[in-house]
């Protein structure tokens, strides 16, 4: 299968060459992998470079957005931009972050994947992160749920979804609206990515609340929203961050945002949390 990648990329000089080493040493390549430097002020370009004359199915594109780093907008809109420069000429495609090490087998296995059933939206791998010299599991979300750092879609259902929001909670909503349009959601615990920096370590601040906000975004309601909220800021060991993400819920009700989805798609998504909470309960 024909597949691209997408790396919205932002002062990573540590990490993006670990990354595209990775990807050229697959054992099955990409046909093409755009990296969208966003306003780098490091040396991310310089290393990228070498990668771009080296192999050719690498190449660059350069972005200049706010400095600002909040979750959700400012990467997918360098998703955008990347996913403006290529063709429809792919089976499925990617969106990778800028700072991960993917095992040799791991885009052949996620290949063999779509080929073995035709009803399969997405499909991804686990993150670990380094801790005390060991690679542990980055256990923030349920073992269904495909991280923001590494995403595959078949090409039909990218379509299908609409693309990727530029919004906190762009990578939850994705699959949410796969499992409307009746997409499988698969993942693989055998594909084990290094995830070589802590989700969340160059938010802002002003980050705090967007959570929140992306819960209320989703259509959650406001229940739903303090069940994930709770278990949310449990998994971070962050027992405040509940009250910050209740206050954004309530922040984006009372300046009555537009919703990510539609009113069907809204309630069928709290059908489906409560559905998969009463299943986790009894």
């Amino acid at each position: 299968m024909n597949y691209y990648l997408i790396i919205p990329t932002y002062n990573e000089e540590k990490f993006i060459a670990l990354t595209l080493q990775s990807l050229v040493e697959q054992t099955v390549l990409p046909s093409k992998v755009v990296v969208v430097n966003d306003g780098s002020t490091d040396k991310t370009q310089e290393i990228i470079q070498p990668f771009v004359e080296k192999y050719s199915f690498i190449t660059l594109v350069n972005k200049t957005s706010e400095a600002i780093h909040l979750p959700g907008s400012k990467v997918i809109q360098a998703f955008n931009k990347g996913l403006e420069t290529l063709d429809e000429n792919y089976d499925f495609i990617v969106k990778a972050d800028a700072d991960l090490i993917f095992p040799s087998t791991y885009f052949e296995t996620i290949s063999n994947h779509f080929q073995s059933d035709s009803t399969i939206g997405m499909v991804g791998g686990f993150a670990y992160i380094e801790k005390n010299n060991q690679w542990i599991l980055e256990n923030l979300t349920d073992k269904d749920h495909i991280r923001g750092a590494f995403k595959a879609y078949r090409k039909e259902t990218f379509q299908q979804i609409g693309g990727l929001k530029p919004a906190m909670g762009w990578d939850t909503v994705d699959e949410l609206l796969c499992k409307f349009y009746n997409w499988k959601v698969v993942t693989d615990a055998s594909l084990k990515v290094k995830h070589l920096k802590p989700t969340g370590a160059n938010y802002n601040q002003a980050a705090r609340f967007k959570q929140g906000e992306a819960f209320y975004s989703l259509g959650y309601g406001f229940w739903i929203t303090a069940i994930a909220s709770l278990k949310l800021a449990w998994l971070k060991k962050k027992p405040f961050l509940f009250f910050d993400y209740l206050h954004g819920f309530w922040k984006a009700k009372s300046a009555k945002k537009p919703l990510l989805v539609t009113p069907e798609q809204a309630k069928f998504i709290r059908n489906y949390r409560w559905e998969k909470m009463k299943r986790k309960i009894f």
